[in-house]
């Protein structure tokens, strides 16, 4: 004992700091890894070589010159960090060209600040992902495959150069479409397929020549402050899941031309939260599997067509999705929700299960909607616009015998463009298409009867302090229920029109409207239609209607009770 040598705290910190930073590696660019303070006058025999846990891409032969190929080199880093079991593969300041590369299980890839991984030019370059089962192009720039454990991070940038494999023509998978002669053939930027806790960070991604980042059956997601700037092909989709599992989005920025963040198939236990979408078609995007136990809270949307919101499912057993603090700044939508339980008693994949879409809830939301799709500046290539995109609403489309069910909308205030005409108003037979909104509205007179919100086959639908208003004229109704039960609206306000009804129920019973105003004058408050209508009872401030109820033949005389207070 009395031959120990006695620290000073100071140098016990130094010396206990020391294996840290080694294990860091490139956390500290330009700091060699292991190297002693100068003011240490310790010897660190026991200290690690200063390349411990580093694999510099230009040890390996990697030019970084933005002319040599570098990928062989690069994936020479990223096998010999693999076989040691794992460390940082660093990709320091250069532009380095690359094809195809395999990110394995306990590699973290850092792309250092001044860094650039450009896509190379040529096709030849690339290869579909070994394990990563075909369909829907599964050529790949990056990916990994049944690994663990992986990383990639670091203030850089990733860049597809995928204007090079622009032609013109998209893959063709829209509706109806089903992707005859599409164009697939063009590496996604990044796709992880059965891959098991990984994280992507501080990266800048952009320039894909198809998806910017496809995550396919994978577990354990961390995504934090990522950029994505995605908009020089057809098809540039942002974030693009598929069957995944416990998934966690913070503070991403995220600009492209197709789905922002696109949720198909049996996502589960998914948040997002404090991020922003701007894109040419929609950001949240739901189809089929089981989308279940999901949240979407504090996110900014703006310039974005294509409803920002979209659940758009045949066969699907779908719910407990929450949408919360959500500003949208000129978009057209704002929300779709289309289910079909189809044509053999609901059954899921030939499963037998019952199919449903339930519980599903927006609060907080503000928005401002345009009356169509405007094209963005900076896309090169012109987007055609549908027909139903004009002059959108909400939209909750049950079709046939099946039903949305618990549908909530709570301190929602949108207000829309206006300009819908009586012809819009007058529609009553709405195709039974459970189709993508714009789908539903494609037919003559095109858009939805009502410029607030269209309800067709909801059960269990509330609405608490929600408010409709227009910047110019619009001579729909704010409301069209058709077949809903089990409703209760309280406090909403809504600008009327006087050549309309601000309210329209058909066929449905059972609601409750509570505290309604009519903030400009309307021809009628509520008018009633079909003989399934029943239980209806509404109060409020009903003054500037000239009429507070008017029904149809059909309706019974103590169907419905109006009390204007």
């Amino acid at each position: 004992m009395n031959n120990t040598p006695s620290f000073s705290r100071r140098q016990w910190l130094e010396r206990l700091a020391l294996p840290a930073v080694a294990a860091a590696g490139a956390g500290l660019v330009g700091l060699p890894a292991a190297a002693a303070p100068v003011h240490s006058a310790l010897p660190i025999a026991a200290a690690p070589p200063p390349s411990a846990g580093v694999f510099n891409v230009k040890d390996y032969g990697a030019k970084g010159d933005g002319d040599t190929a570098d990928t062989l080199a690069i994936q020479a880093a990223i096998d010999a960090c693999h076989t040691a079991r794992g460390g940082v593969v660093l990709l320091p300041a250069g532009d380095f060209i690359c094809g195809t590369i395999e990110l394995k299980s306990g590699v973290t890839l850092h792309v250092a600040a001044n860094g650039r991984l450009l896509g190379s030019k040529r096709r030849e370059d690339y290869s579909a992902g070994k394990g990563v089962p075909s369909g829907n192009g599964n050529i790949v720039f990056i990916y990994a495959a049944n690994a663990d454990n992986i990383a990639i991070e670091g203030y850089g940038t990733i860049d597809g150069n995928g204007l090079a494999f622009y032609t013109g023509k998209g893959d063709n998978t829209g509706p109806g479409q089903k992707g005859v002669g599409g164009n697939f053939d063009r590496p996604h930027l990044i796709v992880f397929y059965q891959c098991t806790r990984f994280t992507v960070r501080d990266i800048f991604l952009t320039n894909s020549a198809y998806h910017c980042f496809r995550i396919l059956k994978c577990k354990h997601v961390q995504l934090q402050n990522i950029r994505i700037y995605n908009r020089v092909n057809k098809n540039n989709d942002g974030f693009h899941f598929n069957d995944t599992q416990y998934v966690h989005i913070t503070g991403c920025d995220v600009q492209c031309q197709d789905d922002a963040c696109a949720l198909f198939g049996s996502n589960q236990f998914v948040t997002v939260s404090d991020c922003s979408f701007s894109t040419r078609w929609s950001v949240f995007r739901f189809g089929g599997g089981e989308a279940q136990n999901i949240t979407v809270t504090n996110c900014l949307i703006y310039e974005t067509y294509g409803c920002p919101i979209k659940i758009s499912s045949g066969k699907a057993r779908i719910e407990n999705l929450h949408f919360s603090h959500i500003t949208m700044r000129n978009v057209t939508g704002p929300i779709g929700i289309g289910f079909t339980g189809g044509g053999d008693a609901g059954a899921v994949d030939g499963g037998g299960a019952a199919s449903f879409v339930r519980n599903i809830s927006f609060s907080n939301i503000r928005a401002t909607v345009v009356e169509k799709p405007v094209n963005h500046p900076d896309i090169h290539f012109g987007v055609n616009v549908f027909d139903g995109e004009l002059n959108s609403c909400i939209t909750l489309n049950g079709v046939g015998k099946a039903f949305l069910e618990n549908i909530s909308f709570s301190d929602v205030h949108v207000v829309y463009a206006g300009g819908g005409t009586q012809e819009q108003a007058a529609k009553r037979q709405v195709p039974e298409l459970s189709a993508e909104y714009f789908g539903v509205w494609g037919t003559k007179p095109f858009g939805p009867p009502a410029y607030g919100l269209y309800a067709r086959n909801v059960k269990g639908l509330s609405l608490h302090n929600v408010r409709f208003s227009f910047d110019k004229a619009d001579e729909r109704p704010a409301i069209v229920f058709d077949h809903v039960t089990d409703a209760t609206v309280h406090g909403l306000s809504a600008q009327g029109s006087p050549s309309s009804e601000l309210i329209r129920l058909v066929n449905s019973s059972d609601i409750i409207f509570t505290a309604v105003r009519v903030l400009t004058p309307a021809a009628v408050f509520m008018k009633v239609e079909g003989a399934a209508s029943e239980h209806i009872k509404a109060d409020g401030d009903l003054g500037r209607a000239v009429k507070p109820l008017v029904l149809d033949a059909a309706v019974g005389k103590k169907a419905v009770s109006i009390r204007s207070l």
